[in-house]
């Protein structure tokens, strides 16, 4: 029987996996600088309209019950 850590044909298959869901690897330090960017981005004004809109829908719900 081959112990799971020295099947090497299995080995090779889960590296690049494991380096894909890396947080520090380049794929997350690429993703963490495009969130970066975003969240320094002001919030569009159709955006803040849409969620005032539902907040008061959600009031209202709350106060005809």
């Amino acid at each position: 029987m081959i112990e799971p850590g020295k099947d090497k044909k299995r080995a090779g298959r889960d590296a690049p996996v494991k380096a894909a869901f890396d947080p520090n690897g380049p794929i997350g330090r690429k993703l963490k600088s495009f969130y970066d960017v975003i969240e320094t981005e002001p919030v569009p004004d159709r955006l803040l309209d849409l969620l005032e809109k539902l907040d008061e829908a959600e009031r209202r719900a709350k106060s005809g019950s």
